[in-house]
């Protein structure tokens, strides 16, 4: 009630002109609080939900519970401890890519607040993964699965793109439970179309074997997982596509969706360009989810992401075939406090 109450309407107002404001002070933050230990400890016991029901492990990782936050919330992993104290159990960071880049003109974040929702065209600003990797070895690590987003950096020719990929993997195999390939941005020109058969199985196939091959070089009896993260605005053919690439190539995993370039729906409309995300991109992430669970047969799991604001709409994308879900605009418009109530309603259904 809090975050709702006063909080919520305290940053929104402060930041409306450029979301992006609120966002940096509150990763500043929690860039600050990730460095004391007792802090942290009276966050957990406050605000995390911990239940032996909640547990499961999902390609080769354990999890403590199935509610993730999702890829671009902590974009260079300054926060990712106090994020985990929060009762996260597992958390997506990046995109990274090889190179620094600073990412599209500001302001690229836009709410839609009476649906619930935000267009973003952030174009992958981060540090760069050299950066990064430094960063990480200073920082205290969290005690839940970290997964590492990584994509191209937007200087790297499409046909090079591939060794870009895999110059952040390299840089971040020591801190990583699994890494998420990001081919589904529309904010750097020509992402998408590595989504295409031929080129996604050209880079997957590169990828999975870099990470054997790290693997063994370390000493692991198993190579890091490797997931793909799809739009929402493929068609049921290319969907089908990306299954067979990922059955092929061993990948472990798929995550349904990242945001999507429809409008449709929507009751306060905006000329901006970008990803829409938020409650209006439920409705097509759970047809993604349930098509997607049909044409694996379980053979390999999926993570769903897309308009989860309750344990209502996380139950929903658990029984269309999620096996685990993760959170983004759910987090920002209801507070930290989603977590622990969907965790709670999940150990008793």
């Amino acid at each position: 009630m809090l975050f709702k109450a006063i909080i919520r309407p305290a940053m929104f107002r402060t930041s409306a002109n450029d979301p992006e404001i609120a966002h940096h002070f509150l990763m500043d933050q929690m860039a600050r609080i990730s460095h004391h230990q007792t802090i942290l400890k009276i966050i957990e016991a406050t605000s995390a939900y911990k239940s032996p029901v909640l547990e499961r492990d999902v390609f080769g990782v354990h999890f403590p519970n199935p509610v993730g936050l999702a890829g671009g919330f902590d974009k260079n992993g300054i926060a990712l401890p106090a994020l985990a104290a929060l009762g996260f159990g597992f958390i997506e960071a990046g995109t990274v890519t090889r190179y620094a880049q600073p990412g599209n003109p500001r302001p690229r974040i836009f709410r839609l607040t009476a649906d619930q929702a935000m267009i973003n065209r952030m174009g992958f600003p981060n540090d760069g993964a050299d950066a990064i990797q430094a960063r990480l070895a200073r920082l205290p690590q969290p005690g839940i699965p970290i997964g590492w987003s990584i994509g191209k950096s937007k200087v790297t020719p499409q046909e090079e793109a591939i060794e870009d990929y895999l110059y952040s993997l390299r840089k971040l195999d020591a801190y990583s439970d699994f890494f998420t390939v990001n081919v589904s941005s529309p904010n750097t020109p020509g992402l998408r179309k590595l989504q295409d058969k031929e080129p996604l199985d050209q880079l997957l196939h590169a990828i999975v074997q870099e990470t054997k091959q790290l693997a063994q070089q370390t000493g692991r009896r198993s190579a890091k997982s490797v997931l793909v993260k799809i739009a929402p605005d493929l068609t049921e053919e290319q969907i089908s596509d990306v299954v067979e690439v990922c059955l092929q190539r061993d990948v472990r995993g798929i995550i349904a969706t990242n945001t999507t370039l429809s409008r449709t729906g929507l009751q306060q409309q905006s000329a901006e360009t970008g990803g829409l995300s938020g409650r209006p991109l439920h409705a097509r992430s759970l047809e993604v989810i349930r098509y997607l669970s049909k044409q694996l047969d379980g053979r390999i799991p999926i993570i769903g992401v897309g308009g989860i604001f309750g344990p209502d709409d996380a139950r929903c994308t658990l029984d269309a075939g999620a096996s685990l879900i993760q959170l983004y605009s759910g987090f920002i418009y209801e507070g930290p406090g989603i977590i622990k109530k969907i965790n709670q309603h999940l150990s008793h259904a």
